[in-house]
This record gives C-alpha cells, structure tokens and sequence, in this order.
C-alpha cells in the first residue's frame, strides 16, 4: 500500500470526478466558447425599450432664462408642433432666429414676413414627408407660441397674424400652471 498524504479521502467514484478535481477528468480546457449572440439580443431588446420610453417623454419645450411664462388656471396639455418664442429682444423658430423685438416693434406692417416664410418652409417639409410616407393625415396647422409675459400685445398680435398667413391657425400659448404642481408643458387655447 502506498503512502497518501493525509486529508480528506473521497471515495472511488468520487476520485476521478470533475468536482473534486483528480484524475484526468477534471482538468478545464483552457478554451472558452462564448456564445454572444443571445447577449447581442439581450441588448438590442434593451435599447428599443429605452428609446421608446424616452421618445414617448420628451419634453416639447425648451425653456429659455430669457423667457418668463405667464400663468394661467385653466389649461390643457401641449401637442408636438413647432415652437415660436418671443423673448423681450428676439423672436426664435425652431433656433432660427427670425428678427429682434424692437425691429418689428417699429414697422407699421401686421405680419412678420420671415416668420410667415419659416413657417411654409416648415409645413412644405411636413407635407412633403407625410406624402412620401404615404400618410393619409392632413397637416393640422398646430403652433406653440411661447412668449414672455412682458412683450408687448402687438409683438404678439403680428406672431399670430404671421402663424395663421402661414397656415397655422390652431395656435396654442405656453403658460406656467397655477396650480402648486406648476407644470410648464401646459398650454392655453
């Protein structure tokens, strides 16, 4: 009988298993076969989930420090469409600068001709889009305007003539809740 060193004996089954390491069974090659398609799979499924919950939470406004909203009770939530602002010193569609306050606060004229020349370009590129698609849906003429509270009424006056030349005749306000919750995604019709 040959000399073992002490220690825990298994039995003969158990010798030569995987487990307990001994014998040539339970050596580990040293290649590993990684399956990744299941991992790609994994993270595709969870990319799609991310970007449709983030898509359908977006924020419809971008809220501007020159821009102070007024507040209004009774309100209704914004659509998607195009935002015009009106600060005290410029007047912004979809980050395009369109004039400054007092430029048209000087002209005697009811619209504002590069508002109204945006906002056809902007419709043109939608219906173009929508026709292309083959969308059946009818362009809506939804706008935002979000103003400061301190611009003057006629500043306004010529935003809404200028949206409605242009084909945009349902034109919402962004106003601040006056509610305690003050949610600024809330409109005035």
């Amino acid at each position: 009988m040959a000399i073992v060193s002490p220690g825990k004996r298994f039995g003969k089954r158990l010798s030569h298993s995987k487990v307990f390491g001994h014998g040539s069974a339970g050596h580990k090659s040293t290649n590993a076969d990684l399956n990744v398609t299941p991992l790609v799979d994994m993270f595709v499924i969870l990319v799609l989930f991310l970007i449709a919950n983030f898509s359908a939470t977006g924020e419809l406004l971008s809220m501007s420090k020159d821009i102070q909203l007024p507040e209004a009770a009774h309100t209704e939530e914004l659509t998607l469409a195009p935002v015009v602002q009106v600060s005290q010193q410029e007047v912004v569609v979809s980050g395009a600068v369109i004039g400054r306050v007092e430029d048209l606060a000087r002209e005697d004229y009811l619209n504002i001709p590069a508002l109204e020349e945006k906002l056809r370009e902007m419709k043109k590129q939608f219906e173009d889009l929508h026709n292309q698609a083959g969308d059946t849906g009818a362009f809506k003429g939804d706008v935002n305007i979000q103003a400061d509270k301190q611009v003057q009424f006629r500043i306004i006056k010529k935003v809404m003539f200028s949206c409605a030349s242009a084909g945009y005749g349902n034109i919402s306000f962004a106003t601040m809740s006056a509610s305690p919750d003050k949610k600024p995604e809330t409109a005035m019709r």
